[in-house]
């Protein structure tokens, strides 16, 4: 298998709309760090597969589609969904992409992408596992356990290439009156593993299933010295896994890689990639890379949450002073306010892919974390699951927490159910190719 990695800066001007949080106090007004997109393609000499992942707030369906069609190869598109970039279009049930954010990360993802595959070279594919504490929890349930799960696919080519992190992990350490650009916790994983692994050493950070996982309770602060902290702590975790036991992928391939065009980005004439067929398959599983889509409908949720009951509980927590409280409160009634009417079917695609060893699920929207346990519960195979990939439905919480009346159920738009409908379809899809 060959392996490149590449990205590309995602330039955001003062006074730009900034997306996340509904009571942002107005547009940004600096720089803390740098956005950006990185692409990371795997080649096995006849057909091509790219994930790249944009520090934005979401992907919809246009965007995606748009992307891929610059990629020229198959691409997952991915947002980090930091609170601190430009707005993308980020409303439940999605929407279309405003103007210049489609045509920017459309140019930045080509560009990410033809860089990729210029640097790809024969490499090996690791996979590790293992819990990460005090750095994520429930955001709804104050003393739930803060341990989440952290996936890792190192490549190797000879010493460590490049390291794929997945972090199941909302990105919102920043607070709603932050109006300087930023990454957050994914910006600031990559800069703790960058010092700590090398400038030589590749490193790319999605996000996982993190629909109802957060930092709320486990953030000490929320500025830059407590991204910084939360960064070291991933990266300290990440080292530790590192230096234990994992399980091979694939194996480096010495020769054979797909001729390019004249951009230098294979597309399905040059890479012989096939065309989905009947049971949306595509791909060439015989040589170690296959993929597969899936079109679900889901239908709508329908709520029976009262606005004014909720305005009354959050003027109570607020007067009773205790701040959990009042945020949670406040959390709920700004869901229900947050959701689009009358609600309607979303549709969203499901994606998986195999990359020699390893299953790979995209998941639309913001899953929540035991919707992707639910898909990566299965034994034998490493297999790793990205939230907020092409399409943004909006929350995605399992059946149970529908019984709860928690910001992400108000908020939602797809009924109770419609998670587990998507989870079981990545575990058919997997399992048919």
């Amino acid at each position: 298998m060959r392996v490149g990695h590449g990205s590309a800066e995602l330039p955001v001007p003062d006074g730009t709309p900034m997306g996340g949080y509904i009571d942002r106090p107005g547009p940004s007004t600096g720089l803390a760090d740098p956005l950006s997109v990185s692409a990371v393609t795997w080649s096995d000499g006849g057909s091509r597969f790219a994930l790249a992942i944009a520090d934005v707030i979401c992907v919809n369906e246009d965007l995606a589609g748009r992307a891929r069609r610059a990629a020229g190869c198959e691409l997952w598109l991915a947002a980090s969904h930091t609170h601190a970039g430009p707005e993308t279009g980020c409303v439940p049930g999605g929407g279309p992409t405003p103007e210049p954010w489609l045509d920017r990360i459309t140019e930045a993802v080509r560009t990410a992408v033809r860089r990729a595959i210029e640097a790809e070279r024969p490499c090996e594919g690791m996979a590790y596992r293992g819990e990460l504490h005090e750095v994520g929890a429930d955001r709804s349930r104050p003393g739930a356990p803060a341990v989440v799960p952290l996936d890792l696919i190192a490549v190797r080519d000879g010493g460590l290439a490049g390291l794929l992190v997945v972090l199941p992990v909302h990105p919102t350490v920043l607070p709603a009156a932050n109006r300087l650009v930023s990454a957050d916790l994914v910006g600031a994983v990559r800069a703790s593993l960058r010092r700590r692994l090398g400038e030589d050493v590749w490193v790319a950070v999605a996000t996982g299933a993190a629909g109802d996982i957060s930092t709320r309770h486990t953030r000490r602060g929320q500025d830059a010295a407590e991204l910084r902290r939360l960064g070291e702590l991933v990266a300290d975790r990440c080292a530790e896994l590192l230096a234990g036991p994992g399980t091979p992928l694939w194996q480096a391939a010495p020769t054979g890689i797909a001729s390019a065009g004249a951009t230098g980005i294979s597309g399905a004439a040059s890479t012989g990639i096939a065309s989905a067929g009947p049971t949306g398959i595509s791909g060439a599983a015989t040589t170690g890379i296959s993929w597969a889509t899936r079109r679900l409908t889901l239908e709508p949720a329908a709520t029976t949450a009262d606005e004014a009951a909720l305005l009354a509980g959050y003027e109570r927590a607020a007067a009773s002073g205790d701040p959990v409280a009042t945020r949670l409160a406040r959390s709920r009634l700004e869901g229900l306010r947050a959701r689009t009417a009358p609600p309607v079917p979303t549709g969203v695609d499901v994606n998986v892919a195999r990359l020699g060893g390893l299953a790979l699920a995209g998941l639309p929207g913001e899953p929540f974390l035991a919707v992707a346990e639910r898909v990566a519960d299965r034994p034998g195979e490493p297999t790793v699951v990205l939230g907020y990939v092409n399409g943004y439905p909006g929350y995605l919480p399992t059946a149970a927490a529908y019984r709860r009346a928690e910001y992400e159920v108000l908020a939602s738009q797809v009924a109770p159910g419609s998670a587990e409908l998507i989870a079981e379809t990545a575990r058919t899809l997997l399992e048919e190719l």
